[in-house]
């Protein structure tokens, strides 16, 4: 199949919305997970006096990652779907957490400039028609020495990981996503996992955009060798770097 891109990625998660937290709560280690990425940025004092972008906010379960990791931070989340944002803005938030309806790739468009202590990504980046402008563009608004974190859908590589994640897709995900009419974006939730970056490879578009001490870690569960945390930091001049890669 040919992957959606832009407008009409935007449109099937406008239409799957309403349900969407429903649906990927049948995961239970759906938002444990983002909050274990989130943590991963290692943010001191609560965030206090920094300010946080999470880009590809959806409903706003990144937000709260975030922002659990982080009670005391600035956060603006982004999102190019608007009937994402419009259920994450239904929610409860702190005063300092603000949401921007625009696609990531045009971030400066909507004012939204930085620069920022740290970025967060959740599941964003199988979605993005060309993943190095959107580094770019994040390396661009993070302050020297700022941090990132990718949560993803980034496969290890091995046979047996692709093949748990097509088994788990057509027992439960697509199945699920035919109940509510929203098929095609679950499949297209297949395909885009399996045609994305290997977790190796992303790893090294990460160092290629210029971020250092880059870091692959996994999670717990089913999702092992399926769901990866990426790091990475924009470097200070004057400083060393160094790339590593680990658990």
């Amino acid at each position: 199949m040919t992957l959606m891109r832009e407008a009409d990625l935007a449109e099937a998660f406008d239409h799957a919305a309403p349900v969407y937290d429903r649906l990927v709560g049948l995961d239970p280690g759906h938002r444990h997970h983002l909050r274990r990425s989130a943590r991963r940025l290692r943010l001191p004092d609560g965030g206090a006096g920094r300010h946080l972008l999470d880009i590809g906010c959806g409903t706003g379960a990144s937000t709260a990652a975030l922002l659990r990791a982080a009670p005391l931070a600035r956060i603006t989340a982004v999102d190019a779907s608007a009937g994402m944002l419009e259920q994450a803005a239904a929610k409860r938030w702190p005063t300092g957490v603000s949401f921007v309806h625009t696609p990531v790739e045009r971030l400066a468009a909507a004012e939204v400039t930085g620069p920022f202590d740290a970025v967060f990504a959740g599941y964003l980046f199988r979605n993005v028609a060309d993943p190095d402008a959107v580094l770019a563009a994040v390396h661009s608004v993070l302050r020297p020495g700022g941090r990132l974190a990718v949560h993803e859908y980034s496969l290890s590589g091995s046979a047996m990981h692709r093949a748990v994640w097509s088994a788990v897709c057509r027992a439960v995900i697509i199945p699920a996503g035919t109940v509510t009419g929203d098929s095609d974006l679950y499949r297209y939730l297949h395909r885009s996992v399996l045609e994305f970056d290997t977790a190796p490879a992303f790893a090294a578009r990460l160092a290629g955009a210029g971020f250092r001490d880059t870091r692959v870690l996994p999670v717990p569960g089913w999702q092992t060798g399926i769901v990866h945390t990426f790091l990475g930091r924009r470097a200070e001049p004057g400083r060393g770097c160094r790339e590593t890669e680990g658990r």
